[in-house]
């Protein structure tokens, strides 16, 4: 269950760009990581304004549907 402070994947890919990082302040719609999946790449946009608090995955990394990418402060 994601709860509105992380942003979670929606898909299972290959992180291939990470264009935030802890303390970037993002606006709702704001891309903040790229994910190719199935040879297509998906922009993984912010479903919020906030301010990044972490960043959890890395270019390169094997995610899981449902895997957390990055969490907002409160």
């Amino acid at each position: 269950s994601s709860s509105d402070s992380e942003l979670t994947s929606p898909l299972p890919g290959v992180i291939v760009a990470v264009l935030v990082q802890p303390g970037d302040a993002v606006s709702r719609g704001q891309e903040l990581v790229t994910l190719e999946a199935m040879k297509m790449k998906n922009a993984i946009k912010s479903h919020r304004d906030g301010t990044i608090a972490s960043v959890a995955v890395d270019v390169g990394d094997q995610i899981a549907h449902g895997q957390t990418l990055v969490t907002y402060k409160e």
